[in-house]
């Protein structure tokens, strides 16, 4: 009798952020897919474990804290005898866990060369024009895996859901009416719209019918409440609310997302929320507009894009006019187009 080949056991490790370990999931889905009996761990920052937790693709997710030493923990995953190690950050701290960790490590493209020629000379030399989602899959080329073409996966604890629902009936969202979700906030400054584009939106979206949810972070709070300010009840801020989980809840009951280059985009589009996606300082040569087809992105052919890989704390050249110029009637009309 012939033996039977052992299945994978298979380590993947992505340190950040939100967008960047979301667009693992497609790679993750398809192993699981291709070897059915496989063990499948992740590890990532403790505070995105929320955005795996509840993947049943895996078998385990990892979270290294900040307060780990990357040799503690390089001493646990020694003894997992992981037949397939996956490097889809390939940073400097996911280098020295593969000096700590033996074995045949793999990675994928980060194209730094063609990345930096870009933003200094304005010149694509991009080669590989896959998104990044499918450049992951490069470093799986030993697991006869090929991308399904389905966006990432974010998948939520039913009490993430509640939490949700309870806080939308609280707040008198969605409830008679269909809701819109905005991000105005960004963790770079040139990737955010400016604050009266997004009232002009809102009081747009609110004429249209429509209740709004603010989503984000702690630090998107008061951006939140200011939009909230005079919508008579209309807008309510979740921003600083919930967690991951629970942002994901909130953006599933969501008719559409309004987000600049963020990672809350990724979260709607992991959710199945159609997505209206506004792009500045970066372009889709990178690899992270939004990995689904119910997407649509707003941008503008100026000659000073991109300017960023990962955006900045001001305008090189003083203008913004990449997000500037992005009119509320552009954003408004390509809603109306998600909506429809």
């Amino acid at each position: 009798m012939l033996e039977q080949p052992t299945a994978p056991n298979v380590l993947a490790v992505r340190f950040s952020s939100i967008g960047d370990v979301l667009l693992t999931t497609p790679l993750l889905r398809a192993i699981r897919h291709r070897h059915p009996a496989s063990r499948i761990t992740v590890l990532t920052k403790e505070a995105l474990v929320p955005l795996l937790s509840q993947n049943p693709h895996l078998s385990r997710v990892i979270g290294m804290e900040r307060k780990h030493s990357l040799t503690r923990v390089a001493s646990e995953l020694r003894g997992g005898r992981y037949t397939h190690l996956l490097d889809l950050h390939d940073s400097v701290r996911s280098r020295m866990l593969r000096t700590l960790v033996p074995g045949r490590w793999t990675t994928y493209p980060k194209h730094r060369v063609a990345r930096a020629l870009l933003i200094y000379t304005k010149r694509n030399r991009y080669r590989d024009t896959r998104p990044v989602a499918e450049r992951y899959f490069t470093a799986a080329r030993d697991l006869d895996v090929v991308p399904d073409g389905e966006p990432p996966e974010l998948f939520l604890a039913p009490e993430a859901k509640r939490k949700a629902t309870d806080w939308l009936r609280t707040a008198n969202l969605a409830q008679d009416r269909p809701m819109i979700a905005i991000a105005p906030g960004a963790a770079h400054a040139t990737k955010r719209w400016p604050l009266p584009h997004w009232r002009n939106l809102v009081d747009r979206i609110v004429a249209g019918g429509f209740d709004i949810a603010v989503v984000g972070s702690d630090d998107d709070a008061a951006l939140g409440t200011a939009l909230a300010e005079g919508a008579r009840g209309r807008v309510a801020s979740a921003a600083g609310v919930f967690g991951l989980q629970g942002t994901g809840a909130v953006l599933q009951r969501a008719a559409a997302l309004v987000s600049g280059d963020t990672g809350v985009m990724h979260m709607a589009t992991a959710v199945r929320t159609p997505v209206v996606a506004l792009f500045g300082p970066t372009v889709r040569a990178f690899g992270f507009f939004p990995y689904t087809a119910g997407a649509d992105v707003v941008e503008l052919a100026l000659p000073c894009r991109p300017c960023s890989s990962k955006g900045g704390p001001h305008c090189p050249l003083g203008h913004h006019r990449c997000m500037v110029e992005i009119s509320p009637d552009l954003v408004h009309d390509a809603l109306r187009r998600s909506i429809s």
